[in-house]
């Protein structure tokens, strides 16, 4: 895996408060952008296109939380190239050349989308590779980037939980100010996913909710997002294992066509700290883990 160490040398980074303030990490899985060489050469799409699927600078927004004391999670390779809030293998056989693995998820709605672990198209549809690729490759991004994410962040969820008795994955992301259905109604500010009430105890998207009305933003849930493999994944209310997407409108915070930092961004960043804290705030005890009632 050579081709991966230059590059995407570190290919995500934990950092972590000497002191935890509470049990809640701050996780931006999206927002990469060092697009390897080879990843380039082989698309059929310059960078720019290939960049309208990232949730850009949202690593930035969530940058200084772990200086108030949470943990915040990054990754640094684009989700063009390997997207860690999938499946481990969902992958698209129309991709590849060479036979996939049996156990590969080839019919997922995401595959069919085009949006499977090695993705097939970027957000706006447009197929991203000139030619099918070696499975083998597919693979190899698997085994040396996407497995690595996903053990570090299991071993930070579980020393959180292990401390505390519970956690929070607050699993943040941003997506375009305009869907690509005209049916669509404008989109909110913030959309929070809590895969309809199975991620997390209702108290934290309660209290997302209030915290970002109260400081200006129009809020929805569930639609049109409910949270990804991540939140699906790690959420376990019952065990005191709560996950949260949070999806943050880019024209609050961004320039989308110049993929620029917009007015509003240094206000933006304030107000996630303004969250964070509002999230600390909620007593632990009411985060589980709860025991089944008796008979």
């Amino acid at each position: 895996m050579t081709e991966f160490d230059g590059e995407l040398s570190p290919a995500f980074e934990i950092l972590e408060p000497a002191t935890w303030r509470a049990p809640i990490i701050f996780n931006s899985p999206h927002s990469g952008s060092v697009y390897p060489s080879e990843f380039l050469q082989a698309s059929r799409i310059d960078l720019a296109a290939l960049r309208r699927s990232e949730d850009s600078f949202m690593d930035e927004l969530i940058g200084d939380l772990c200086g108030r004391g949470f943990p915040t999670v990054r990754v640094n390779f684009p989700r063009s190239y390997v997207d860690v809030n999938r499946e481990p293998y969902e992958l698209d056989p129309r991709m590849f050349t060479g036979r996939l693995p049996s156990f590969a998820n080839t019919r997922s709605m995401r595959v069919a989308g085009g949006l499977g672990t090695i993705p097939r198209v970027v957000g706006d549809g447009q197929e991203i590779y000139r030619e099918r690729l070696a499975i083998d490759d597919a693979l190899a991004r698997i085994e040396a980037l996407y497995k690595p994410y996903h053990r570090a962040l299991r071993r930070l969820i579980n020393q959180a939980h292990q401390t505390f008795g519970t956690v929070v994955v607050v699993d943040c992301h941003s997506m375009p100010s305009i869907g690509v259905s005209r049916d669509e109604p404008r989109r909110p500010d913030v959309v929070i996913g809590d895969r309809y009430g199975t991620s997390c105890a209702s108290l934290l998207p309660d209290r997302v909710e209030e915290t970002m009305r109260r400081l200006g933003y129009s809020v929805g849930r569930n639609k049109p997002y409910a949270g990804g493999f991540i939140t699906e994944h790690y959420g376990n209310p019952a065990s005191g294992l709560h996950t949260i997407q949070l999806e943050l409108n880019r024209a609050v915070y961004m320039d989308e066509r110049r993929r620029e930092r917009g007015p509003r961004f240094a206000q933006v960043t304030t107000d996630f700290a303004h969250l964070a804290d509002a999230l600390a705030s909620v007593p632990l005890g009411d985060l589980g883990p709860f025991q089944a009632a008796a008979e």
